[in-house]
């Protein structure tokens, strides 16, 4: 059995370490780069005002009661011309929702503004059949997609459109900003990880023609590229990594612009977090499991494409990894303690633990590029971020494990809350769970247990794994510990009093004046390159 334990927890560490050499070459990639991602940067004015193209606006919304009416406002400030302009609220929403996007369309098409409000007769496909049933009812050549979170510069259409100069586009792709990052610590942790994702990843994949995915909002289509692609498929809980990759299949070329930011609301209960790492975990394998072996097959894809194609799409999987290597470690203690004549092994294996070099790397490069808090902190929120994610390892490597064998579940979309600074009440949120789940209960037993093994490193005086017990304490005991406060905050408040109503704005009576005659924004900025 020792052997056993010795020899899996081997694996999953080497496992780990071959995907961070992935992790490396996009960070070697991104630092090698900046003259070819700079010149992918395009003027705003780039193309005249007279000659830009027809543009629909595509807003997939379902119950968004907090948020919908915030999303209609920024959309409605866009600058563009209102002839080439479409806007399709797609709304399949169940609840008071429909009222408040009714308001809103109604009060913007009495300004001019050129949008609808389309209620589809059946919620067929969830987000890939709202989005798949817009387009049947546009012939406008591009299309940008903004989920309900979303507040959009007013200059992104102009931004953007320029990168599709190149008939090969596809895709253009802006990295996301965070309305809400210091509305608690969960905010920062999530800020610091997703910022990683929009700069290394993104512009590493990019800049090495290597596939990269549509985030699912932030981004710009080029219809034809939809269509040659087969559309969007709602087999898969991630509609926007698989059309991503069939587009990039086809050749279309992904185009990223890390220099233009889109902002959104991160979310602010575990129980909205947990909902969206679901979604992204079983949706990547999900496309994993349907894509890679066609991926494997194309014919004049490199190698090196494939392979990090594969790291990719089976990214996921790493929380699998982890999560056997942390279960695994506690007895290891007791194994390394047993067998002293094993230390040749232990000394292998150690080398393996590069793997944190890497990842401070990794993550630590984008904090230090847009992070206006003391560079100091990086110190403290890479081992925070690390442990949330340990935390979150065992909730992840179900949803990956339900992809891999195709169970089906329904889209589960992200609860929202216009929640944007320290302070803000959310515990009427309607749409967050209030039960306490069998899930939450193995979380904190986990916590539990490598507390124990915490204690163990001081019977057996080993103290080698002593900051990783930690870290997978301190990551369990924090996403059971926000679970629990926050069902019961959803709880207190609903049994204390009637859910909130959705904050109400003061609107100016011409909310588009910049639109309504030809002219052009200010420049692009180039932050961070």
């Amino acid at each position: 059995m020792e052997i056993v334990v010795l020899s899996l927890y081997s694996l999953a560490l080497l496992l780990l370490f071959l995907y961070n050499l992935g992790q490396l070459s996009l960070i070697i990639t991104y630092l090698r780069t900046k003259r070819k991602r700079q010149a992918n940067i395009r003027a705003a004015n780039a193309i005249p005002w007279g000659e830009l193209p027809r543009v629909t606006v595509q807003l997939p919304v379902y119950n968004e009661l907090y948020v919908a009416e915030r999303l209609i406002d920024s959309i409605a400030k866009l600058r563009y011309p209102l002839d080439k302009l479409h806007i399709q609220v797609l709304d399949d929403s169940t609840d008071e929702t429909v009222e408040i996007i009714a308001k809103r369309v109604a009060y913007f098409q009495q300004q001019e503004l050129p949008i609808e409000h389309i209620r589809r007769p059946e919620r067929k496909g969830f987000k890939a059949g709202a989005l798949a049933y817009g387009l049947t009812i546009t012939d406008a050549e591009f299309i940008a997609i903004f989920d309900a979170d979303f507040v959009p510069d007013p200059d992104f259409l102009l931004k953007t459109l320029p990168n599709f100069a190149d008939p090969k586009v596809g895709i253009v792709q802006t990295r996301w900003e965070h309305l809400n990052e210091d509305f608690s610590l969960i905010t920062q942790l999530q800020a610091f990880g997703l910022n990683a994702h929009f700069t290394i990843e993104q512009s590493g994949r990019f800049a090495d023609n290597l596939f990269a995915n549509f985030n699912g909002t932030g981004g710009v289509w080029r219809r034809t590229a939809i269509d040659d692609a087969g559309g969007w498929h709602a087999d898969t809980l991630t509609e926007d990594l698989d059309l991503s990759y069939r587009a990039q299949l086809r050749g279309w070329k992904f185009s990223y612009r890390e220099d233009i930011g889109s902002p959104a609301e991160l979310p602010v209960a575990m129980d909205a977090l947990k909902s969206q790492q679901y979604r992204w975990m079983k949706g990547a394998a999900e496309v994993a499991r349907k894509m890679y072996g066609t991926v494997l097959r194309a014919p004049g894809v490199s190698w090196f494409a494939k392979l990090h194609a594969g790291m990719h799409l089976f990214s996921s999987a790493t929380f699998i990894l982890v999560l056997v290597l942390g279960i695994l470690s506690v007895p290891l203690v007791l194994i390394r303690s047993r067998h002293p004549e094993w230390d040749v092994i232990f000394t292998i294996i150690n080398f393996f633990h590069l793997n944190l070099l890497i990842l401070i790397t990794f993550y630590g490069i984008p904090y230090f590029l847009y992070s206006s808090k003391n560079k100091a902190l990086v110190g403290f929120y890479f081992p925070m971020y690390s442990s949330l994610m340990m935390g979150l390892s065992l909730h992840n490597s179900i949803a990956v494990i339900e992809g891999y064998l195709g169970k089906k579940t329904p889209f589960v979309r992200t609860p929202k809350f216009n929640a944007n600074k320290a302070g803000d009440q959310w515990g009427s949120n309607k749409y967050i769970g209030r039960q306490i789940t069998w899930l939450t209960v193995a979380e904190g037993l986990l916590a539990l247990y490598f507390v124990g093994g915490i204690v163990l490193a001081f019977h057996v005086q080993d103290f080698r794994m002593f900051f990783l017990h930690i870290m997978f304490s301190v990551g369990f005991g924090m996403v059971c510990l926000y679970s629990l406060t926050h069902s019961l905050t959803v709880r207190r408040t609903v049994t204390a009093r009637p859910l909130a109503q959705p904050p109400t704005h003061t609107h100016d009576s011409n909310p588009h004046p910049t639109r309504l005659a030809p002219g052009v924004s200010s420049p692009v900025r180039a932050s961070g390159l």
